[in-house]
């Protein structure tokens, strides 16, 4: 098969949505009371509900409802007063009920929108709905042994709490798509849906993608690829099938609607199953569940323990600290994040500062240590008296690079650290001006060529000084008495 090149690509509008997946963080399943911790035992968090027995009646948890709620709002949408849960029918192995519990026709949630910029232009994608759901069991593959193939069931996924959501057609490219999934997932783990962890399949996607010729507004023929679990994955997917539609169509072939699966190895979509007829799922309204409703008291109660969303925080901190689009970008990737740098900036006093020790050497101790930013063992606090030092001119710069290792190793705050080993700035211009003295005295043919006009020199007399203080000299004051001196 024959892959477009990017001059016939260009020809072409690619036309993409997608369909997310996320696992709300619930300590118990959607409709009965089994743990969701990820690693048990296979079948060990199982019951006659989940297990789909018959007689066993679902429950609908509280917690996943205001979860929803919560991940819904991140996402703009509007809530539906009264919803319904409908079964899906469909007949898998790891479906041991035969029907997925879902919302059909009337969501929870509609009409929401996720703003990204991509190549500095922003653009408002639309998300059509968000609906409730509980997820299917896992089938484990085995490989081929004694001429047989064994496929084992693990039902302790089944019946965990998920949302879907749908967006609209409304993305031209894989980076819109990468945007769109990237604002989503920060998003949603800013309000704490969800830990939205893709290596435990908390947050899954398909994407629906198809071509037409620029100016056609009829779309083209969609094809779904399934199961992208990561970022990086849900690029390659797109442009290889973008590609590879273009290139069936420019060598006279027709687009298939179907599902396809990507190959990471090969870096290529492959054919899963036709969807040429529409499946039937055969939805009618759970004749065991009653229509679920939103009243105005739980909505408010819940919008009002709502955070700061992703977007609306890095747009304060671009103006209420003036830091630069990208470090704003960097310091809301998560919450935790988020929080620990705004207190970090309150103590500092410089929040430009601040921010460079926190995406700079305090990043990268806890890259080494492999640990997180909430298991950081420099608090927000002491790392703001650090800075604050550094502002007030009471320790240098390089010096403060020493100390923040030591508080890591400790948990010491600075001032300790600093008076423990005696780090601080010298300003004292009486001492400062003794060493100048002494420099000046000890090189005398620098001192005649900075004063006959090689005023580089400044740099290699400043640098004596900061040598023979141990860095402890305030470089301000030792450049304007160098200066005096040598003038």
């Amino acid at each position: 098969m024959e892959i477009a090149s990017p001059e016939l690509i260009s020809k072409y509008e690619s036309v993409i949505g997608l369909e997310v997946h996320v696992q709300l963080s619930t300590r118990t399943k959607i409709f009965c009371g089994c743990p969701t911790s990820f690693g048990a035992a296979p079948n060990s968090n199982v019951c006659p509900v989940c297990c789909g027995l018959p007689g066993a009646l679902p429950v609908l948890s509280r917690q996943a409802v205001e979860l929803a709620i919560r991940g819904a709002l991140a996402l703009n949408c509007e809530i539906r007063p009264v919803s319904v849960f409908a079964r899906k029918n469909y007949f898998y192995p790891d479906s041991p009920k035969g029907y997925q519990i879902s919302q059909f026709d009337l969501p929870f949630a509609e009409w929401g929108y996720v703003d990204v910029v991509v190549n500095g232009e922003a653009k408002r994608i639309k998300v059509t709905r968000v609906h409730m759901e509980d997820d299917a069991g896992k089938s484990l593959h085995e490989g081929f042994r004694d001429s047989a193939k064994y496929t084992y069931v693990d039902l302790n996924r089944s019946g965990t709490p998920l949302i879907e959501i749908v967006s609209e057609p409304d993305m031209r490219s894989s980076d819109e798509a990468f945007a769109y999934l990237t604002e989503l997932k920060q998003s949603i783990q800013f309000v704490e849906a969800s830990t939205c962890d893709m290596e435990k399949g908390h947050l899954r996607c398909d994407a629906n993608v198809s071509v037409r010729p620029w100016g056609q507004q009829e779309l083209g023929t969609k094809v779904e690829i399934k199961n992208l679990n990561s970022f990086r994955f849900l690029r390659e997917a797109i442009d290889y099938e973008i590609a590879r539609q273009v290139g069936v169509i420019e060598s006279g072939g027709k687009i298939h609607q179907e599902t396809r699966l990507f190959n990471p190895d090969l870096g290529i979509t492959v054919g899963m199953r036709s969807k040429e007829q529409a499946h039937d799922y055969r939805y009618f309204p759970e004749p065991d569940l009653a229509p679920l409703k939103i009243g105005d008291k739980w909505l408010t109660s819940i919008k009002s323990t709502m955070p700061e969303l992703p977007a609306i925080r890095r747009a304060r901190f671009a103006t209420e600290f003036g830091l630069k689009e990208y470090d704003a970008q960097v310091l809301t990737a998560n919450r935790p994040l988020a929080d620990y740098f705004e207190a970090v900036a309150k103590v500092a006093g410089d929040p430009k500062i601040a921010a460079n020790w926190v995406m700079g050497d305090l990043a990268a101790l806890l890259k080494t240590s492999n640990k997180d930013i909430e298991n950081s063992p420099v608090s927000a606090q002491h790392l703001g008296e650090l800075v604050a030092l550094i502002v007030k001119g009471e320790l240098t710069g390089k010096l403060a690079k020493e100390v923040l290792p030591k508080m890591f190793e400790s948990g010491d705050p600075a001032a300790v650290i600093v008076e423990r080993e005696g780090l601080k700035t010298i300003s004292d211009t009486g001492e400062l001006e003794r060493m100048i003295d002494e420099i000046i005295a000890a090189n005398p043919k620098q001192v005649t060529e900075y004063r006959s006009g090689k005023v580089t020199l400044m740099g290699f007399f400043v640098g004596q000084v900061m040598k023979n203080s141990r860095g402890q000299a305030n470089p301000a004051v030792v450049n304007d008495l160098v200066k005096a001196k040598l003038g």
